[in-house]
């Protein structure tokens, strides 16, 4: 952070012009390195599924540990030893801790509570609380999470507990998760203040001379203020490092393709290139269902010499956890060509919980390499891995406990200037993937019941030189593709958005024999199937297997032809993941999920040339369709996709929407021969279209809402008319919209309308994929590039964000980014 200079005014007139010019310089040089370095918000590196999907939040790879979507620890940690010294190239140490007094997750405990104010001097340890009602912590409002209930504005809380000795404390830290404004004091002094909310544990340092030998007190205030209610706390030391300081490897680059991320380091006196590789191959289902991902090292020496090295990989237990508490059962084995290392939680609670901020806790997670390679691997506590590869310990020390590391030992021998290359797979076997209206599916790879994770990673490692080649050939294509669509900082955020919107999705075959292509709604309600999630996400889908785009709207269909949704529009969701049991969202979006559904068929009709999946639903979609004639053009009051905007009537983008949906409807009718019905949805839609420009008419722009013409908005859903060759609306509308969109843009894009500052960046690409020129389409997406590189919410790709700051709203992981893709499905189309 650069400070405001100090120095008053006509001291600062004093400053030479060279002095000052040279001082931009150095600031603006300064900036654009740090720009350069920067590849992306965060680094994908282990990418299938909403459950297997880990990540680096940093720029550099040995900066921080990796972690799951959710921002979980899912350690993956590398060293390097060349000629005995260790560098640390991959991830963090995890700091270890010592528990002092313990949280319900570790020990049940209970706390003296109050929900009436008390007196002043209540935090004191000398306050008499022993009317004060007791109860079993976590205290919330969720009854399935909580022993103890709290639905009050405010609760106090105060917790006695002793401690011994003190000599022993290295760093104190207060491990607290809470929901939502928390004050904390210990032996009456505050030690942490927040006003917000957290979902997982926080370690927050605190001066250890505040505890004293013998009896202490923790005493909590929590307000609630929004939302629900949580609170679990208590206090533990961190221990101190042990042996020499490990040396850090220097990263010199970084690259995103859409299928791998390569790291490539300098460790001394030798050169290491990293390679994550998830082959995501949207056209080969066998391939993209198969869980299982490579880390390429390649090495070889830089000063002409010989050398000695050895790699290590120690995968950390907590990425088949839900919470880091959970026991784990790990073993180490060998196939006729693989060693492997497995592990799991030993309560396997199989599809028991659906929830936003989830990890998987059953099912189990799988390191192999080739034994051909020669490698070592045993398990041990996370704390002593590094240790143990630093001493040559390769003798698993445990099999069964918390917080394990599954470690592999790769040696390379002799190394000089030839490159020599290894790797290892990593893998994840869900055993149940998703429940399905009661029905337990399997994972795509294993729809038989008969596979197994050890073929599969057989397969794997056998299938490796083929599947690197065919992935460095799609990089190539899909790359080459989006740069001459749209340019190098549109072909950029195309590779970033790849991975992480196929990985918000989880591949599954229905009992009725149907592909099923489920998505999980991350950071935004963990809704299954969520339709006006699919609706953005789906330029990806369309342009390389539009099957998938059919797989995320087959269970919708089959949701409402069923029975099971009886209302004459569409569902919102099926569940909350992995539980696709039926609709959790509060209420509807009638017009806005009709629309989607229609214009998504229509769209897979155009693509794939013919009509038969419309006319497998023709009913269904005609039930919709009369919805939105008798309900879309001037909606009433209701949500449309963009809800965290609240309730909104007269929508003009909602009521483009039905107009489109209308128009697509009419489409199909054309394709399956319908042609009356053809001519008449063609006509009913036409006809609107004069009307809605006249409505939403505000002089330079067209408004928000049919009733306020001081009012904005992106209109986002004109894009199916262009794409889909629809030609409903003039071209001078779009020339009016993109002409004053231009005029809104704030530093990280144009604002989603005149009512906040927020914005939708796979909005802001739809908009500018009906740019005019390509001008107009390079200014527009240009500050999302630049958000994507320089804002502050260092998680993978957030699709909300405030235009002007670029910090994230909410959201992120999410699989709308494949709408990153619109521009490339249109020119694929319209060519």
């Amino acid at each position: 952070m650069i400070k405001p200079l100090q120095k008053p005014i006509h001291e600062i007139n004093k400053l030479s012009m060279s002095s000052l010019c040279f001082l931009f310089i150095c600031m603006s040089l300064f900036f654009d390195v740090h720009a350069q370095q920067r590849k992306a918000p965060a680094y994908p590196l282990i990418t299938h599924n909403p459950n297997f999907s880990i990540w680096s939040m940093t720029d550099q790879l040995n900066e921080s540990t990796t972690k799951h979507w959710t921002e979980a620890d899912h350690s993956l940690l590398g060293l390097i030893s060349v000629d005995g010294d260790s560098y640390r190239f991959l991830g963090q140490e995890e700091p270890h801790y010592n528990v002092i007094l313990p949280t319900a997750e570790e020990q049940a405990y209970t706390v003296r509570y109050t929900e009436s104010k008390p007196e002043r001097d209540w935090n004191q340890p000398s306050f008499d609380a022993k009317n004060w009602k007791s109860g079993y912590a976590p205290i919330g409002d969720d009854e399935k999470q909580v022993k103890t209930i709290w639905k009050s504005a405010d609760i106090w809380v105060k917790r006695d507990f002793k401690v011994a000795d003190l000599q022993d404390v290295n760093e104190l830290f207060l491990k607290l998760n809470h929901d939502d404004n928390v004050e904390v004091f210990l032996n009456g002094n505050k030690v942490y203040e927040k006003t917000g909310w957290t979902n997982k544990f926080q370690y927050i340092p605190i001066d250890k001379t505040n505890l004293k030998v013998g009896k202490n007190e923790l005493a909590i205030h929590l307000r609630n203020t929004a939302g629900g209610r949580y609170l679990d706390f208590g206090l533990v030391d961190k221990r101190k490092e042990s042996g020499s300081k490990i040396q850090v490897a220097v990263q010199k680059s970084v690259e995103i393709t859409a299928t791998r991320t390569v790291y490539k380091f300098q460790a001394g006196k030798v050169d290491l290139k990293l390679t994550f590789t998830s082959p995501l191959l949207l056209n080969d289902l066998a391939l993209l269902s198969r869980p299982v991902s490579y880390i390429t090292y390649a090495v070889k020496a830089n000063d002409g010499k010989q050398h000695d090295v050895k790699v290590f990989m120690s995968a950390s237990s907590n990425i088949a956890v839900y919470k880091p508490s959970q026991e784990v059962s790990a073993k180490n084995y060998e196939t006729d060509n693989l060693s492997i290392l497995k592990v799991g939680t030993v309560e396997q609670p199989v599809l028991q919980k659906g929830a936003d901020d989830m990890r998987i806790d059953w099912g189990y997670f799988y390191v192999a390499a080739p034994k051909k390679d020669n490698v070592q691997q045993f398990i041990s506590p996370m704390t002593m891995a590094v240790d143990n590869f630093r001493n040559g310990t390769s003798t698993s020390s445990s099999s069964k406990g918390i917080g394990l590391a599954l470690n592999t030992v790769i040696p390379f021998g002799k190394v000089s200037d030839q490159e020599i290359e290894r790797f290892v797979a990593l893998g994840y076997d869900e055993i149940y993937a998703i429940q399905y209206f009661k029905n337990n599916l399997r994972p795509w790879w294993n729809n038989s019941g008969k596979e197994t994770m050890e073929n599969q990673l057989t397969v794997a490692a056998s299938d490796y030189p083929a599947v690197m080649d065919r992935c460095l050939a799609f990089d190539k294509e899909i790359y080459s593709a989006a740069l001459k669509s749209g340019g190098k900082e549109y072909a950029h955020l195309c590779m970033l958005a790849y991975r992480q919107s196929i990985a918000a999705h989880t591949l599954v075959k229905s009992p009725q024999n149907e592909l099923l292509w489920l998505s999980k709604e991350n950071n935004s309600g963990g809704f299954i199937n969520t339709v006006d999630v699919t609706y953005p996400s789906a330029p990806l889908y369309l342009i390389y297997n539009p099957e998938l785009l059919k797989g995320m709207l087959n269970g919708i269909f089959y949701f409402s032809e069923t029975g099971r949704y009886p209302h004459p529009w569409a569902a919102h969701d099926l569940g909350t993941y992995p539980l696709a049991n039926g609709q959790t969202y509060g209420e509807p979006m009638p017009v806005e999920e009709s629309g989607n559904m229609i214009i998504l068929t229509a769209a897979i009709s155009k693509v794939q040339g013919d009509g038969r999946y419309a006319k497998q639903h023709w009913k269904t979609l005609t039930k919709w369709v009369d919805y939105l004639v008798k309900d879309g053009f001037d909606p009433k009051t209701q949500l449309c996709t963009d809800d965290f905007a609240g309730h909104l009537a007269r929508n003009a983008n909602l009521s483009v929407k039905a107009i489109v949906g209308i128009a697509c409807y009419a489409q199909m009718a054309e394709m399956i021969g319908e042609t009356e019905t053809a001519k008449k949805y063609r006509a009913i839609a036409a006809e609107m279209v004069p009307k809605w420009m006249e409505m939403a008419d505000a002089g330079d722009h067209y408004a928000l809402t049919f009733d306020d013409k001081n009012t904005w908005s992106q209109k986002y859903n004109l894009i199916w008319d262009k794409v889909l060759g629809l030609n409903l609306f003039p071209q001078n509308v779009y020339d009016t919209e993109i002409n004053y969109y231009l005029t809104k843009q704030n530093r990280f894009g144009i604002p989603l309308d005149s009512r906040k500052a927020y914005t939708k960046n796979d909005w802001i690409l739809w908009t500018a994929s009906f740019a005019p020129t390509r001008e107009a389409f390079e200014t527009l997406i240009k500050p999302v590039y630049n958000h994507a590189l320089q804002t502050e919410s260092r998680v993978p790709l957030n699709d909300f964000y405030d235009s002007n700051t670029g910090i994230r709203e909410n959201f992120k992981a999410r699989s709308v980014v494949g709408g990153f893709y619109m521009k490339l499905l249109a020119d694929k189309i319209q060519h």
